[in-house]
């Protein structure tokens, strides 16, 4: 059952959708498609696990609650609202987003998941404020601003698809390398995996076999890191 909050920032005020009743919190951060049926799907998945669930309308200050379907058409309209995107106000939303929900009376420890888009959003904001946990996936500005690294205070989890024609092996490489002696981070790369495979939503880019391989690693870190 999906309720709305209201985030509320200097400049305005957003949506944030929210599933669940009692537990952990997971702040999701939507793919370039917007708070659509993926995102639902995905906090349908958390819900049944035992967390609340919570999603920000990030492109609220360009366009409130945008979404598109997973067509041929979605990935330059998608590409079209990121380009207009303001990070750094962005993340600032982002943050805002994350005081609501640790702010509800049903949550308790609380972390912040991303797909894509959000996946490097996500990384921005456990850089900017302590999260308990942080799993991204394939956030492809990760591997461009690797200097955040030493910012992130919790446990994280990287996801990546070694076949990704939007982010590069070798730029995987450098996040693998980033990662490497950090006992408190992990990263996992499909290596069959294309971009955005995890999204059963979009048939163009679904891969069940890597998309199931993530998950169970999500489910597991997110057990440990929230619990």
């Amino acid at each position: 059952m999906r309720r709305v909050e209201k985030v509320a920032v200097p400049d305005g005020e957003f949506d944030l959708h929210v599933w669940g009743e009692r537990g952990p919190g997971v702040l999701l951060l939507q793919e370039i498609f917007g708070v659509g049926d993926y995102m639902e799907a995905v906090a349908g998945d958390l819900v049944a696990l035992g967390y609340v669930a919570a999603a920000p309308d990030m492109f609220w200050r360009i366009q409130p609650n945008w979404t598109t379907a997973h067509d041929e058409e979605a990935v330059p309209k998608g590409m079209s609202m990121v380009s207009q995107f303001d990070w750094e106000k962005g993340v600032e939303d982002a943050v805002a987003a994350l005081e609501v929900l640790k702010g509800l009376p049903e949550v308790g420890k609380v972390g912040v998941l991303g797909f894509c888009f959000g996946g490097t959003l996500a990384y921005l904001l456990a850089a900017k404020t302590k999260v308990d946990s942080l799993v991204s996936f394939y956030g492809s500005g990760v591997p461009g601003m690797l200097d955040q690294f030493d910012a992130i205070q919790g446990p994280a989890q990287f996801h990546f698809g070694g076949s990704d024609p939007y982010i590069p092996r070798e730029d995987v490489a450098r996040v693998e390398q980033a990662v490497a002696g950090r006992d408190d981070m992990e990263i996992h790369v499909q290596e069959d995996g294309g971009h955005a495979f995890h999204n059963r939503k979009a048939p163009m880019f679904y891969q069940p076999e890597p998309a199931e391989r993530a998950w169970r690693l999500t489910e597991d870190f997110l057990a440990r890191t929230l619990s």
